[in-house]
């Protein structure tokens, strides 16, 4: 008779920057005691503090009451040293995206930690066996990845490696699953579900304005206007910075032996060569704190309608490739761009609905007049032309 996971009771999560707080925040709210932890005093303090406001205005709102909101920060405890994390039941890593950095957080806790604790990264693009070097039981190593911000976003990715025990990742999927979050299983592969099926939206929207095809408005007003997206591509990668934005891409290129499926666009580059990383900086695509200076869309339905089959049928031959190379079953590649990324529908369901022959037909025809591999459509998506996977 299969036993049920245990569930965790005691957790630290490793680092205060913003994802930190919010995964301590996630994990406080199911009832963990918490021990967040920083190599720098001002660091815990400033994300205290973060939390203590953003609990107060639930607060005002009628969402939280005071004494909830008392007993979620009493179970919170910043810590400066490691040590104080021997009794966890499971630490978190989620500090910045430096491999060697994060190898040395886990080494760190291989002395601390009872033989039971799991330890998992918070690694968004990173392979996680490429950060079980060093660790004396790659067993208990797995990616937990949240998307930010942690508290509002349903998402986490559960990324086993091939070291990773059976065991673990039924507790895993059970605690997600407890702490209020929508988990899928995904294969360590670069960029997981999310990252690695997203990247056409941004790229290939920077493509068709380097053709000339639409401007950055234009674009932005079909994806959201016709499409549906709650968020233009431009718009989106401007909120996220492109510095972010771009590395990502980079990374996750880099990891797949520079596949031009997932190349950078120089247009993005340049943004970061110049320091116009989007709203953070107060310019990118856009000028900010508004839009006012920027030109209005074209509102042509037809040329949307390009525009937005166009994107698809790159996201719909990325779907299809991750699920062609196992990386994920098919429900949890449609519940990881819903709930990830905010999709309007799943874009397996998506394709099927615009007819997976002709997005086959849009890549053979970008193929053909561009030369370019990254149009290259994927095996199950030509298996998907012919017989709709959803029968």
């Amino acid at each position: 008779m299969p036993t049920t996971p245990l569930p965790f009771e005691r957790a630290t999560v490793v680092g205060a920057g913003a994802m930190g707080i919010g995964i301590a925040q996630v994990l406080a709210q199911a009832g963990l005691h918490v021990c967040l932890y920083d190599t720098k005093e001002e660091a815990l303090k400033r994300a205290l503090g973060k939390l203590h406001s953003t609990l107060g205005r639930l607060v005002e709102k009628g969402r939280m009451t005071q004494e909830e909101v008392g007993a979620l920060l009493a179970r919170i405890q910043p810590i400066l040293s490691l040590r104080e994390a021997a009794d966890s039941d499971i630490v978190i890593e989620a500090i910045y995206e430096n491999i060697e950095a994060k190898r040395s957080v886990f080494t760190s806790l291989d002395d601390v930690v009872a033989d039971h604790c799991v330890l998992a990264t918070n690694t968004s693009s990173l392979s996680i066996a490429s950060l079980t070097s060093g660790v004396k039981r790659p067993d208990r190593m797995i990616g937990l990845h949240f998307f930010n911000p942690a508290p509002l976003m349903p998402l986490v990715e559960i990324v086993p490696s091939l070291a990773t025990d059976p065991a673990v990742v039924a507790r895993c999927i059970a605690a997600v699953k407890a702490w209020g979050k929508v988990g899928v299983v995904v294969k360590d592969t670069p960029g997981f579900i999310v990252n690695r099926v997203a990247r056409p939206y941004y790229a290939e929207a920077m493509n068709m304005v380097e053709e000339g095809l639409a401007d950055v408005a234009t674009i932005d007003w079909a994806m959201t206007h016709i499409g549906g997206f709650r968020m233009g591509p431009f718009a989106l990668m401007d909120l996220i910075g492109h510095d972010i934005n771009y590395t990502v891409t980079e990374t996750v290129w880099k990891q797949f032996y520079y596949d031009p499926r997932f190349r950078p666009n120089l247009l993005q580059k340049r943004l970061v060569e110049a320091g116009w990383l989007g709203r953070k900086t107060g310019r990118g695509f856009y000028d900010y704190p508004s839009k006012a200076s920027s030109p209005a869309p074209k509102e042509d339905p037809a040329l949307g309608q390009v525009i937005l089959e166009r994107i698809l049928a790159l996201l719909v031959n990325e779907a299809a490739d991750a699920h062609y190379k196992n990386i994920a079953s098919m429900e949890d590649i449609e519940t990881a761009m819903t709930t990830g990324v905010n999709y309007p529908q799943g874009l397996v369901s998506w394709g099927a609905a615009i007819g997976f022959g002709r997005l086959l037909s849009i890549l053979e025809s970008l193929q053909q007049l561009t030369g370019d591999p990254r149009y290259r459509p994927c095996p199950r998506l030509r298996e998907w032309a012919q017989s709709s996977p959803l029968q």
